[in-house]
């Protein structure tokens, strides 16, 4: 069967796009930039089963380029995550747009996943995901998925709630944290994804989806510290407003204001199933709150975490930063470090290749972190996203304060794009040619206040450059710092 694949490389369709080619499903995958598909994620033979085509579905001249002999379609956009206070209307707009291109196609089925939103006062983002389900309504029968709050790897939720509790001994928490959720494994999300396409039982019904327990958000904190082997104390207060709120999520997590914010709103509902009738349809094994923490685990210890909520373009950064893989150098200020080396290649690329998150930047990471806690009092994403995977880079993820435009292991060429809030644009590139490493970061200022920025830090360059070079080409002991900073994530 061809299967539309909408949001093929966010958070789910990164997930549900293998299994769906696994059951030998040709699946057309709209992306508003091919550049950050994962093409290398997949075989020779898969690919043939993949067809990626550059659409932007608030471009109606661009979705013409979508065929229109499809078998059913997914539908997983949304525009939360970008911190734009209009998401509500850029998600109509999105979802009337699909729905009139799906109307023209020989379709037969659209698969929504939403969030559940069972309260009548929903929050800004639960009532526009309960709105899309209107919008997407047109002749072609609409299966829609009310998600609980979803666990596993990479996901936003386990993150904010590993964030908090690694990170936080004691909790003054607001009162929310009573709010009942009926967390569910991102594992028994794709299966039910998969399971109702083609279900004609399925046809036109809502169906919330969640796992066997029902935990109020201090539960599910509190059990999250007892997985991990921590103790952990709560204490909740009545004045936190939903503004103290936000910042007490945004300076604690790796989230962005914006989404704090959103998040917070929604965290005053209560999301349990009451829409039931799916297990009849797709029965499934669901898996308890603390073996959804056993499977994320998992995931991050064996290195196999396959997509990250932190992918998401947060900030400043444009949606067409792949395009800044062109290094401008007119009316730029440029610090280039070039050492030679005598150990092996392979080596230098490994230590280029786990730079930041655990890991740190190989000189001065305490600075590194002044530097991030900098950036959070202005409003920018700090140093505590991390990376995906301690080893592997893919162009269009994120990697602290930066966002890897070109992950290039065979041209031995690692090219960063600054996140950071910046009166300027800045590039870090870390490159090798023959046994030498050349490494090159270019700021171009905007304006005399990117002037004064730029010779502002010069002389913390002028320490910290050399000494990352350095250490990229010496560094050996993998399972320890190369000078003993403080950690970027405290862990007991």
């Amino acid at each position: 069967m061809k299967i539309l694949l909408t949001g093929s490389t966010g958070y789910i369709g990164r997930r549900l796009l293998p299994i769906l080619l696994q059951s030998g499903h040709h699946v057309i995958c709209p992306v508003r930039d091919p550049r950050r598909f994962d093409f290398e994620d997949f075989n020779d033979e898969l690919l043939k089963q993949i067809e990626v085509i550059q659409v932007d579905f608030l471009k109606e001249e661009t979705i013409r380029n979508l065929p229109k002999d499809i078998d059913a379609a997914y539908f997983l956009i949304h525009s939360m995550s970008s911190g734009r206070p209009d998401f509500a209307e850029l998600e109509q707009r999105v979802a009337e747009n699909f729905r009139d291109y799906i109307d023209d196609t020989s379709c037969q089925q659209v698969v929504y996943l939403s969030g559940i939103s069972n309260d009548d006062n929903l929050s800004k983002h639960l009532a526009s995901r309960k709105n899309v389900e209107h919008y997407l309504r047109g002749r072609v029968p609409l299966t829609i998925l009310r998600a609980a709050i979803i666990i596993g790897s990479g996901s936003a939720s386990f993150e904010i709630i590993r964030d908090l509790v690694e990170k936080l001994p004691l909790m003054v928490a607001p009162l929310w944290v009573s709010s009942r959720c009926q967390p569910i494994a991102i594992r028994n999300v794709i299966q039910y994804l998969e399971g109702v396409l083609f279900q004609e039982a399925a046809y036109d019904k809502i169906f919330d989806i969640g796992g066997p327990d029902i935990l109020t958000y201090k539960e599910m904190l509190l059990q999250f510290a007892s997985f991990r082997n921590l103790k952990r104390y709560i204490i909740t207060i009545p004045f936190f407003t939903p503004r103290l709120s936000s910042y007490w999520l945004y300076f604690v997590t790796s989230t962005s204001y914006e989404l704090a914010r959103n998040l917070v709103d929604s965290l005053h509902n209560e999301v349990v199933c009451k829409n039931i009738g799916i297990q009849e349809i797709v029965p499934l094994k669901l898996y308890s709150y603390q073996e959804a923490l056993s499977l994320a685990f998992q995931k991050i210890e064996q290195n196999e975490v396959v997509s990250s909520w932190k992918e998401a373009i947060m900030g400043p950064i444009p949606e067409n930063f792949l395009d800044f893989i062109h290094v401008p150098t007119y009316g730029c200020f440029k610090d280039v470090r070039e050492y030679t080396f005598e150990r092996d290649t392979e080596e230098v690329l490994d230590n280029i290749w786990a730079i930041g998150g655990d890991r740190g930047w190989y000189f001065g990471n305490f600075l590194w972190r002044i530097r991030g806690i900098m950036d959070l009092f202005v409003g920018g994403v700090g140093l505590r996203r991390g990376r995906r995977s301690p080893t592997q880079l893919k162009a269009g993820e994120a990697l602290d304060f930066w966002r890897v435009v070109l992950a290039d292991r065979k041209g031995k060429r690692l090219l960063l794009f600054a996140e950071m809030k910046l009166p300027g644009e800045a590039w870090l590139e870390f490159k090798v040619e023959g046994n030498k490493l050349i490494q090159t970061a270019t700021f171009r200022p905007l304006g005399i206040w990117g002037r004064a920025y730029w010779y502002s830090v010069l002389p913390f360059h002028g320490l910290i450059f050399p000494g990352m070079a350095k250490n990229l080409i010496n560094y050996q002991d993998k399972n320890r710092y190369p000078y003993q900073w403080p950690r970027l994530e405290v862990r007991d």
